[in-house]
């Protein structure tokens, strides 16, 4: 029987989650993890954006920010911030969103600004938005990837960084929001999808020995259960190798750059050699 731990079965669940062919605007973090994964295994035709500019970046590790400089080396293309977010984003021509959260509310709103009632004086202040409220208002739809606990799912978020659902069904009409919003949560208990009449997202699938008491317990709001909940399929081997070496912090030829041939030489440098600073 394979082992693994939660953060591998949420990493290899997000990574299911994107389809070959995809463009995807990618956080940096565990969706960076998943959609790199993505790509090395079920879709290699996976277009990675990554908010610093480059496009179609094919990294063999995971970057370790969006300044890295695997990821401009690796990339069919480097343009400036702004083309990316007036160009690609804001007209609504990336696929997929994927992102991260340090709380999250029942309508999918995102909290990555402060934790307290006073946003003055916080009792915790977070790095803030980034490029994610845009990433959240306009790609076709949104996937969010976070650790599920009662103080990280909330229900109602301390401050709206990137909106998902608002108040509920009709709030992204209302607001002129013309992205999809959430239509996935992945956490390391299971999945949650937003119900199409309210909005409110509801438990979709669990992972193998989780139950569905577990997952309502570690909700800060009453969770419903789809009636179609699904137990999701433990990793496969495949899965879990490609995942670890990502996260390796040793080159070997196994995490040489997945480069056409005639890239170049540069292009063939195993990672971490060569890096643009």
């Amino acid at each position: 029987m394979l082992t693994y731990t939660a953060d591998e079965m949420m990493t290899v669940a997000a990574a299911r989650s994107l389809l070959n062919g995809m463009t995807c605007f990618v956080g940096i973090g565990r969706p960076s993890e998943a959609a790199n994964l993505a790509r090395r295994t079920h879709a290699p035709d996976l277009v990675l954006i990554y908010e610093s500019g480059t496009i179609g970046a094919k990294p063999g590790q995971v970057p370790l920010s969006i300044g890295d400089g695997i990821l401009a080396e690796t990339a069919d293309s480097v343009v400036s911030v702004p083309e990316i977010f007036n160009y690609w984003l804001q007209p609504g021509r990336i696929d997929v969103g994927f992102l991260g959260a340090a709380q999250l509310d029942k309508f999918g709103n995102i909290n990555t600004t402060v934790i307290g009632s006073s946003y003055a004086e916080p009792r915790v202040r977070l790095p803030g938005a980034g490029g994610a409220p845009e990433i959240a208002a306009a790609c076709k739809e949104v996937v969010v990837i976070v650790r599920q606990s009662r103080r990280t799912f909330a229900e109602r978020v301390d401050f709206v960084t990137s909106v998902g659902f608002g108040d509920g069904a009709g709030s992204r009409q209302r607001l002129g929001l013309t992205g999809g919003g959430p239509k996935l949560v992945i956490t390391d208990l299971g999945t949650l999808r937003p119900d199409p009449e309210t909005g409110e997202l509801v438990l979709a699938g669990v992972y193998p020995g989780v139950s569905v008491p577990l997952v309502q317990e570690k909700t800060g709001w009453d969770l419903a259960v789809s009636p179609d909940l699904v137990e999701i399929p433990a990793p496969a081997e495949t899965e879990l190798t490609a995942l670890r070496e990502l996260l390796s912090p040793t080159p070997s030829a196994a995490r040489q750059l997945a480069v056409p041939d005639g890239a170049g030489p540069a292009a063939r440098r195993p990672v971490g050699e060569g890096v643009l600073s």
